[in-house]
């Protein structure tokens, strides 16, 4: 998580009786707690704790088992589980295909990586942070109209070699159920299910809608 952390330039998590706690403060994420033991007790626990919605839990458990701890309130965003995964890094010096260049940045210990087609518009990207050993991978994307061309593994073999460049050995994400296919072809591993769950309580005084979008 401290990985997460200063690739999206967060503070550092703190440590809770339950696990971690990320303090994001997006529009659409208040914070994370990440759970480091998934069992009833800790997520009824950690749920009980928050009082402000759009706060987020990530338990390292499969979603129905996770879906009957969970008090009123709360919901599992399956849309956003996901899956730990992990690979031993090392440097294979891609190309970009033809048509396409590369940018490779590095700023405040965080790598960035931007792909663009002939008109110099953005075409992939994907940043790192590394702490240590570890390179945690994190917004890789390829938008839409040049999928299936091999550039969301450009974008993560030039994250590979710069991140060894800079010691690391072991690459570290947590990957959407579309990203792990790809990512599996690439090397990586699946180790666990990343299930997420945000607090959503509903309004008795408005009909039961939902009052997380109001702040």
């Amino acid at each position: 998580m401290a990985g997460w952390a200063a690739s999206r330039g967060t503070p550092a998590p703190v440590e809770r009786p339950w696990g971690l706690y990320m303090d994001i403060r997006s529009e659409r994420l208040v914070g994370r707690h990440v759970l480091l033991h998934a069992d009833e007790a800790t997520v009824r626990a950690a749920a009980a704790a928050v009082t402000v919605p759009s706060t987020w839990l990530m338990v390292f458990a499969e979603p129905d088992r996770v879906a009957a701890w969970l008090p009123p309130g709360w919901e599992v965003d399956h849309a956003e589980t996901g899956h730990l995964m992990s690979v031993g890094l090392e440097t294979t010096d891609p190309v970009p295909p033809d048509g396409y260049t590369r940018t490779v940045e590095t700023r405040d210990g965080v790598i960035r990586v931007w792909v663009h087609d002939a008109s110099g518009e953005t075409a992939a990207a994907g940043q790192a942070s590394v702490l240590g050993r570890n390179a945690v991978m994190d917004r890789i994307r390829t938008e839409e109209a040049h999928r299936r061309r091999g550039l969301g593994g450009l974008v993560m073999r030039t994250l590979a070699d710069s991140a060894v460049a800079d010691g690391a050995t072991l690459g570290i994400l947590g990957a959407t159920p579309q990203g792990r296919a790809l990512y599996e072809t690439l090397g990586w591993k699946a180790h666990t299910i990343l299930t997420e769950c945000v607090y959503r309580p509903r309004c008795p005084c408005a009909g039961g809608e939902a009052v997380a979008g109001l702040l």
